[in-house]
């Protein structure tokens, strides 16, 4: 069986062409319609509990959400022209103690969304200057553009939805 590669152990490639930001786009506007799909049949006795994982599911999409104003903040910065990206609390701390086993699965995707929804907003409008601007990631080190966060951003949703189908599958 293959291992899953830890999220702080992935790596990120630079992207050299910055019009691939928008089929990233694409990608991050697609991932709450992703969520309710990959939900839409499962019963909801899978979405509180996980014997494997650290988080249940409510807590998976919960963290989506917990990490937009981050991700949304992080453009803001390379849009202005910032060097350094704020970084991220490793420990998780928010989606810890946030509660959201205690929340309709629904109301996390809704919330969800409509955070992403800034995101996705604040992308569209960014101009060809600022896609050449780039800011150092604090955990890898590596400067990010727009198009790189996005990615990274994209990368991080799947990384939640691949688990959340471990979860349902029974890994």
């Amino acid at each position: 069986m293959i291992t899953r590669t830890k999220w702080f152990d992935r790596t990120f490639e630079p992207i050299a062409d910055n019009s691939l930001l928008f089929d990233i786009i694409e990608r991050l506007e697609g991932t709450g319609l992703r969520i309710e799909h990959k939900l839409h049949n499962s019963g909801s006795a899978y979405f509180q509990s996980s014997t494997k994982h650290k988080w249940s599911i409510k807590k998976q999409i919960g963290h989506l959400g917990d990490v937009e104003p981050l991700w949304l903040e992080r453009i803001k910065q390379i849009k202005a022209g910032e060097t350094s990206l704020k970084a991220a609390d490793p420990t998780n701390r928010k989606t810890d103690e946030a509660a959201h086993d205690n929340k309709k699965v629904k109301d996390l995707i809704s919330e969800f969304s409509r955070l992403r929804s800034k995101l996705i907003a604040e992308l569209r409008v960014s101009t060809a200057d600022q896609l050449n601007h780039a800011a150092t990631h604090p955990r890898t080190g590596h400067q990010m553009k727009l198009v790189d966060l996005a990615y990274f951003v994209a990368e991080h949703d799947d990384h939640h939805l691949a688990t959340i189908h471990d979860m349902l599958i029974g890994d």
